[in-house]
């Protein structure tokens, strides 16, 4: 790694998900929050996919959407 941890961030503008990874928040449990943004939930459960109002990464499901009633 080239020491900055956006790095990886930046080269992934969009992430594919799946149910495994439900709640999911951004950033990433895996990521370092302290140098990265504020964490918020997503739910990608609706539309297939969603967008983090902070960094703009967007995280597609891949697999069958929930029914919602």
């Amino acid at each position: 790694m080239n020491g900055n941890p956006l790095a990886r961030v930046r080269k992934e503008p969009i992430l594919t998900i799946t149910a495994a990874d439900l709640p999911l928040c951004c950033p990433l449990p895996d990521e370092p929050v302290a140098l990265l943004h504020p964490r918020v939930y997503l739910d990608p459960t609706r539309t297939g996919s969603a967008v983090c109002p902070y960094c703009s990464r967007e995280f597609r499901l891949e697999a069958p959407l929930p029914v919602h009633r």
